[in-house]
């Protein structure tokens, strides 16, 4: 025998499709849910940017505005303590809303753009307009750095000053990740607004930077990773001051 569904007319009737359904119960919920959607949208677009990078759609002075931004936008959501504890680390984050996105993943364990990641290796020829030398991939010319050739003295000055409060830092004995990782940010940021060549310890630099920025919030280095911080770094600042030659 063949038995048909007959409809609840109390339960049918208690529920309207007009209805907003409410995700969260709190404002405090409703602003972490937020700020998740935030980090999900930021993979995604920062994995968009990377590979439109690497392809040589954007130009690198675009990719590194963008991507600078898209990383900075990442790591001021994650001071949050309760966001922070939510997200739990990237790889749960991912694996708990069924994300890849490798180009996003690989850039955030990073925690910089390319550009600085690995230097171009000189001024671009389209730094010059008249110039009719050929175009090459991702070596294009970024409005924010000065000719290798000849750099500014006010931009030389303030990347010269960032090195010296970084080392005192040190010598201070800062050990947090909290307080060490802006800034020895601000100490590569300041170089490649100066030069886009390689010198002779900026690989410390960024392999510091890496190793901060996989370290969690509260983290600090030992007593031993804070004197060769201050040794590889005081060879950086030579290398540099030699560049500028």
């Amino acid at each position: 025998m063949t038995r048909h569904y007959t409809p609840n007319p109390t339960l049918s009737s208690s529920i309207s499709l007009d209805d907003e359904i409410k995700l969260s119960a709190t404002p405090q919920q409703r602003e972490l849910h937020e700020s998740l959607a935030e980090i999900f949208s930021i993979i995604v677009t920062l994995d968009y940017v990377e590979k439109a990078f690497v392809k040589d759609v954007i130009t690198q002075g675009e990719y590194t505005a963008t991507c600078s931004r898209l990383l900075g936008q990442y790591k001021t959501i994650l001071k949050n303590e309760s966001v922070r504890e939510a997200f739990g680390d990237l790889e749960r984050f991912k694996r708990e809303f069924d994300m890849s996105y490798p180009s996003a993943t690989s850039r955030l364990l990073t925690g910089l753009p390319a550009t600085y990641e690995h230097p171009t290796g000189g001024p671009s020829p389209s730094s010059n307009p008249n110039s009719s030398a050929p175009h090459h991939p991702h070596h294009h010319h970024n409005p924010n750095h000065p000719t290798t050739t000849h750099p500014s003295a006010r931009l030389a000055a303030e990347a010269t000053q960032h090195f010296i409060t970084f080392l005192d830092a040190l010598r201070l004995n800062y050990n947090a990740k909290d307080q060490l990782h802006p800034l020895l940010s601000d100490v590569i940021t300041a170089v490649n607004n100066v030069t886009s060549t390689d010198f002779e310890g900026r690989a410390s630099i960024v392999n510091w930077l890496i190793r901060l920025n996989r370290m969690g919030a509260g983290d600090e280095v030992s007593e031993q990773e804070r004197r060769q911080m201050v040794w590889d770094l005081e060879e950086a600042y030579a290398g540099f001051i030699k560049a500028l030659g």
